[in-house]
């Protein structure tokens, strides 16, 4: 996984990212909110005391621009209170400092497996198989495009959730897509709209677009 580690400890932040990376994952290390921001990641762990501020203030853009990155808050904060304020902020779990590196990595991979969709999903009359990169209608597989089926597999990875445009288009962007000027958004769904069926996406004005499983 594409790891964003979010710690001004350097002691510490290596120690979890040199950890981190023997056991295959990428980590993105970063010592401050500001140096974090606009960042693509499958997880994110965050030590929410940074020198510029709360992270919680981070994530809770994140979940108010429905980015759904899996994210676990590390802190030293071990009030109750603190705890529960992280998770009110979007936080997927919570680990107090000092911890061992082990659990941490079996905490990651918790996480990731609560936040990874199952490979195969069904959508109204549609049958999605994220491993294989088909979608199957009546039987018969659609024809996407790269670019729909970008999107699509963005809407995917977290059915029945809001994604804004930007989380989507950050990803057709990690992907090493673009819409173009003639091929916008909307276009693009409302295509796959024609293919899978009017009532399997969702437009929630000024908020995004939703897979309706």
């Amino acid at each position: 996984m594409h790891i964003l580690l979010l710690e001004d400890d350097i002691d510490l932040g290596q120690a979890v990212s040199d950890h981190l990376e023997s056991a295959g994952h990428e980590v993105y290390w970063c010592k401050l909110i500001a140096q974090a921001r606009g960042i693509t990641c499958d997880m994110a762990l965050f030590d929410l005391n940074l020198p510029d501020g709360d992270a919680t203030t981070l994530l809770r853009d994140w979940r108010e621009q429905g980015i759904q990155t899996p994210v676990l808050a590390l802190t030293a904060r071990d009030q109750v209170s603190d705890r529960i304020r992280g998770l009110q902020a979007g936080a997927d779990d919570y680990l107090v400092k000092p911890f061992d590196l082990d659990e941490l990595l079996a905490r990651v991979e918790a996480v990731r497996r609560r936040s990874t969709p199952s490979p195969r999903l069904k959508v109204r009359d549609n049958e999605i198989d994220l491993e294989h990169r088909t979608v199957i209608r009546g039987g018969l597989v659609l024809d996407l495009t790269a670019l729909e089926w970008a999107i699509l597999r963005c809407l995917a990875n977290r059915p029945g959730r809001i994604h804004s445009r930007a989380e989507i288009e950050s990803e057709i962007s990690a992907g090493g897509l673009h819409s173009g000027d003639s091929n916008t958004l909307e276009v693009i769904i409302s295509r796959l709209r024609k293919k899978m069926g009017t009532e399997a996406i969702s437009t929630h004005r000024g908020l995004g677009y939703r897979l309706d499983v």
